[in-house]
């Protein structure tokens, strides 16, 4: 992780008021890995379950960082170290401390399934008549989210923000940081279950962004989800869904291709898509941008050309094979939408399915693995390709389907490629840790 400053003097100063320093020159960036670091950073030497980055203080010196922020100070070594008793506490406490300085207005994105698009699509959209700030990448933990805060200055108009989260209280620590204004939760759904224990738990952490929000801020509610509609907050609430009791009533329509035009409240936004997913994250961020002033021409014309999130149901065509990358990450609910997705699509040929461990499932994670390979065997799939421990199950539920389940990605690449031909469709799904990646960088080199 790292970040460009964009007022190297007065972080500076910050710096030196909280840890009760002298550092003397600006400091231009600030970095967590020593491989990223640049002339000018400061560095956090963190130290982790496996790595301690107080191993890596020769490192940053010798790329001219102007100072390190250290819990054991290594004189040997000739960079400015700044102790203090835990590094990522003090950096967390100066990001809180920054974005405390800015007038920005901060809308926070939470949710199991989502956020990710649904924060690119508004910034793609605002950024057309604003300055806007947002969440780069993954950094929206607890250690990516001040980092994220220190990129603040006093030109931007909004900043959205993603939160995620492993563990109760996560979401409110976030926002004590962040200060959000407006929220939304994009959906509850069954995601990192070994770590909260319960869909119920997953839905009271998430809910702790609105209950965070002012009186004079905005709960943007999807009311298709009934759990979120429960959450109780001191917020304006601002309803959408695919029901008409709804202030923003979403409809879909498909054209002859799959193609999905958005309707809401009579607008009609083409999404040149089939992709029923991403017209729910087209749905939420036009309702924010429609409450927050855009119009829905300016709306239309931004998501029309939108790019798109790379891993995300994104659309590679090699060869006269299209692919679908949706490997970014998986739980069940986001795995039956990519087959939904998958089953709707245009496609003249056959419906391949690479499927990696949906991961941190605890207790639920077989069932929820059978219950991808019944819904494979349901959803038009031809060929269905497992790989990793779970995925076992999931390629013994998928009855009538020719479906392999395999341990290597050598394997599994080598009889993909045997079984494809022009005009199929692959779609890949998988938790992070799988690195379904790994294997489309190879599938396309051909």
């Amino acid at each position: 992780m790292r970040i460009n400053l964009p007022s190297p003097s007065k972080f500076k100063d910050l710096l030196n008021e909280i840890t009760f320093s002298k550092v003397e020159n600006p400091i231009t960036g600030v970095t967590l890995d020593s491989r990223e670091a640049k002339p000018g950073d400061l560095f956090i030497a963190l130290v982790g379950n496996k790595v301690d980055g107080h191993n890596y203080l020769f490192e940053a010196s010798q790329k001219n960082c102007a100072a390190a922020l250290v819990s054991k100070p290594n004189n040997s070594i000739k960079i400015q170290q700044i102790s203090v008793d835990d590094p990522a506490i003090t950096i967390t406490e100066i990001g809180k401390k920054w974005r405390s300085l800015q007038s920005v207005e901060v809308i926070g994105i939470t949710g199991s399934n989502g956020k990710t698009t649904t924060k690119e699509l508004l910034l793609h959209i605002f950024s057309a008549w604003h300055l806007v700030h947002g969440t780069r990448g993954n950094y929206n933990t607890h250690l990516g989210l001040p980092l994220t805060l220190l990129e603040l200055d006093s030109q931007h108009t909004q900043s959205f923000l993603e939160m995620g989260a492993n563990h109760r209280g996560d979401i409110d620590h976030l926002c004590n940081l962040s200060l959000p204004r407006h929220g939304l939760i994009t959906n509850i759904a069954p995601s990192h279950l070994s770590s909260f224990g319960s869909i119920e738990t997953i839905a009271k952490t998430k809910g702790e962004l609105f209950e965070f929000l002012p009186k004079n801020g905005i709960a943007f509610v999807n009311n298709d989800d009934n759990a979120i509609g429960k959450i109780e907050t001191d917020a304006e609430k601002i309803s959408f869904g695919f029901s008409s009791d709804c202030d923003f009533f979403g409809n879909i329509k498909l054209d002859n291709d799959g193609l999905i035009t958005l309707s809401i409240n009579g607008e009609d936004i083409p999404i040149r898509s089939a992709n029923k997913i991403f017209a729910k994250n087209v749905f939420a961020a036009s309702v924010i941008a429609s409450t927050m002033g855009i119009s829905w021409e300016g709306i239309k014309n931004q998501i029309k050309c939108f790019q798109g999130v790379k891993s995300r149901c994104e659309l590679i065509k090699k060869n006269g094979i299209t692919i679908i990358d949706d490997s970014y990450n998986a739980n069940l609910t986001s795995s039956l939408a990519a087959l939904d997705y998958l089953l709707n699509i245009s496609s003249a040929g056959k419906k391949h399915f690479v499927f990696g461990d949906m991961l941190e499932l605890g207790v639920s994670s077989k069932d929820h693995h059978r219950k991808i390979g019944v819904a494979a065997s349901n959803n038009g799939v031809d060929y269905l390709y497992c790989y990793g421990y779970e995925s076992s199950i999931t390629a013994k539920a998928a009855n009538g389907i020719e479906s392999h389940h395999f341990k290597d990605k050598t394997s599994l690449l080598k009889l993909l490629r045997k079984n494809l031909n022009i005009g199929d469709t692959v779609l890949f799904k998988g938790s992070r840790g799988m690195s379904l990646e790994s294997i489309i960088k190879e599938l396309v080199k051909v």
